[in-house]
């Protein structure tokens, strides 16, 4: 930490301490955790809501700021960055009694939520749409990559798929049967490319291979087949905690 930069935290030696004798100043209620850098540059503010991780604090390296982090369930739910600390003391209050995403962008000028972060809080047929529509507005913005565009819609069509929450990465979609990341894949798809067959994996970025087809249909097609019997809709939370 750069005693130049942040004099105030210096004195009391971390920016938790800083943050515990601050909101002791303004009277607020705060329990201050370790957080994930160490005590000096970053520190944790628990919230009373247990899907709530608490929420993370951290100053800048270069300049005098403090960003803060929300998680709930394997989602960011709110961020910011802001040179007050009595800011982060009022957000760590706002998240810490549940707040909800409208109430703490309206108490606090410099946070702001995703509009992935807002369909959570609308519930999961929200995440789920939300998720899809955007994997398809992907596709067609590649109009060349027509093996990609041909697997999103193959998908979508299948109701067995299309319940699941579906991501992309490098190119291949993957179907996950909780919103929140870390995600629980429950199978994964490559697109067709310069001719190549659609694969059918397990996971994104594995090397095993299940099969090959010659069309997006037959490829989802395939994928259902490798999907568990009673896989139900995507649930909230994490391969780590659903529910």
């Amino acid at each position: 930490m750069d005693s130049d930069l942040y004099p105030d935290l210096a004195a009391v030696g971390s920016l938790a301490a800083a943050l515990e004798q601050l909101a002791a100043e303004l009277g607020v209620d705060l329990t201050v955790v370790p957080g994930d850098w160490g005590p000096l540059v970053s520190a944790g503010i628990a919230s009373s809501v247990p899907e709530r991780k608490p929420l993370s604090v951290h100053i800048g390296a270069e300049s005098h700021w403090f960003g803060v982090s929300g998680w709930s369930r394997g989602v960011e739910l709110i961020t910011g960055a802001t040179p007050d600390l009595a800011d982060v003391v009022r957000a760590g209050a706002a998240w810490g009694r549940g707040g909800s995403l409208r109430e703490l962008r309206a108490e606090l000028s410099f946070a702001r939520s995703s509009e992935r972060a807002e369909a959570h809080e609308r519930g999961l047929a929200a995440v789920v749409d939300l998720q899809w529509r955007t994997m398809r507005e992907q596709a067609a913005e590649e109009p060349d990559f027509t093996g990609f565009g041909e697997l999103v819609e193959a998908a979508h069509a299948e109701p067995r798929l299309r319940q699941l929450y579906v991501f992309s990465s490098h190119w291949t979609l993957g179907f996950s049967s909780c919103t929140g990341f870390p995600f629980r894949n429950e199978v994964a798809i490559v697109p067709s490319y310069s001719g190549s067959p659609f694969r059918v994996k397990k996971y994104p970025l594995s090397d095993d291979v299940l099969g090959e087809a010659a069309t997006a249909e037959e490829a989802e097609a395939l994928a259902v087949c490798h999907l568990p019997t009673d896989l139900g809709p995507a649930v909230t939370g994490t391969a780590e905690q659903e529910g």
